[in-house]
């Protein structure tokens, strides 16, 4: 039986061996591996990529939400408001700045925050908004915008999962003041190791996250600030410098499979993933709605193909949370999908005729349609 995983990195590696191998041992041969000449080349290289005039490399996609808060003037007592729907990174890092992440309830078409319901969360304690470009889908950025410039506060993008997505025509991590990557080894562009960056055109914000990155020095022994070791190492660098080339090709590949789900999808009976007018996702997680999720898994999985569930639980009943006091009924929207959302296998190497098979063995489960 052939089996299907949800992601194949031996299959990528296998494709650009030769590159990665060369950029391996150019770092063990240079003796450089925290910081130095590969983590600014690809800080440059990837600020090129996206459109923006800084990327700093750190240590993995939960430093980038981290430090972009705390450069963007997130302190002790705000308050950030953000989606109930995404990793746990994302209220994480705003606990981390001794926040209180502020929920919203989702869009049921596109599992992204519902942008309907946020200035209603907002106060005069909010200091920032972070929406999560969730499965490389955009989030809709016009109005948040509207409500940043109206209270002055700041918009931050968790685009961890939307590497080269587009937005209205702007490239997604160009639009709000800071923007945060992760490079886990699994997104669409992945290091060997956790791995993160931040993308902005403010050079105030850039400045204060390089210097947070390493324990708040400019130089070797002395500390201006009280900061965090959270850099990016060479090693990881050079992965995603041999990567990066080949982003724009995967993600074209990426949104040939989703057409081709959508299509089986649809001649199945089964709702294909809402895209927006105004979204060019980068498919980093192919998603559907089905009933009966474990049924759906098992048979799957006895057939060989692997699949995932991106999020079961909410973030609002995380127990990690469980002191902001937010029951189950809270976010209803967020709650139902949790229980109905299955992530089908999707990566750039997924031979195209083994959709059909994938498709098929859903069963012809399917969730009601969203907001029914």
């Amino acid at each position: 039986m052939t089996t299907i995983p949800l992601v194949d990195l031996g299959r990528q590696y296998e494709s650009i061996r030769e590159d990665i191998d060369a950029a391996v041992a150019r770092v063990i041969k240079s003796a450089v591996f925290i910081q130095g000449p590969e983590v600014g080349a690809f800080e440059r290289e990837f600020a090129a990529f996206v459109g923006a005039r800084h990327a700093v490399g750190v240590g993995s996609g939960t430093d980038a939400l981290h430090l972009a808060l705390r450069a963007c003037g997130v302190r002790p007592g705000d308050e950030v408001v953000t989606t109930a729907m995404s990793f746990f990174a994302t209220p994480e890092a705003i606990r981390m700045c001794g926040a209180t992440p502020v929920f919203v309830d989702i869009d049921p078409a596109t599992c992204n925050l519902d942008v309907a319901a946020v200035e209603a969360q907002c106060t005069s304690r909010t200091r920032a908004i972070v929406p999560v470009h969730l499965y490389g889908q955009p989030a809709d950025m016009d109005p948040l915008l509207d409500i940043a410039r109206h209270l002055k506060i700041a918009v931050v993008e968790d685009a961890a999962q939307a590497h080269g997505a587009r937005y209205c025509g702007r490239p997604v991590g160009t639009i709000g003041r800071a923007a945060c990557f992760s490079f886990y080894p699994g997104k669409n562009l992945g290091a060997y190791g956790d791995a993160g960056a931040v993308v902005t055109d403010d050079d105030a914000v850039a400045d204060q996250v390089r210097l947070l990155r390493d324990h708040g020095r400019r130089s070797k022994y002395e500390h201006l600030v009280q900061g965090f070791g959270a850099r990016l190492d060479a090693l990881q660098a050079a992965v995603l410098r041999a990567k990066l080339p080949h982003l724009e090709g995967w993600n074209a590949r990426r949104r040939a499979l989703a057409a081709r789900y959508t299509q089986e999808l649809t001649r199945a009976g089964i709702d294909a993933p809402h895209v927006p007018e105004w979204a060019v996702p980068v498919w980093h997680l192919l998603v559907v709605r089905v009933k009966n999720r474990a049924a759906v898994q098992k048979r799957l999985a006895d057939a060989g193909v692997s699949t995932g569930v991106h999020y079961p639980i909410p973030l609002h009943l995380q127990p990690a949370l469980a002191h902001l006091g937010l029951g189950a009924g809270s976010y209803p929207e967020a709650e139902r999908a949790a229980g109905e959302v299955l992530s089908l296998p999707m990566f750039a190497e997924l031979d195209e005729r083994e959709i059909p098979r994938i498709v098929s063995l859903l069963g012809g489960e399917r969730a009601d349609q969203p907001g029914n």
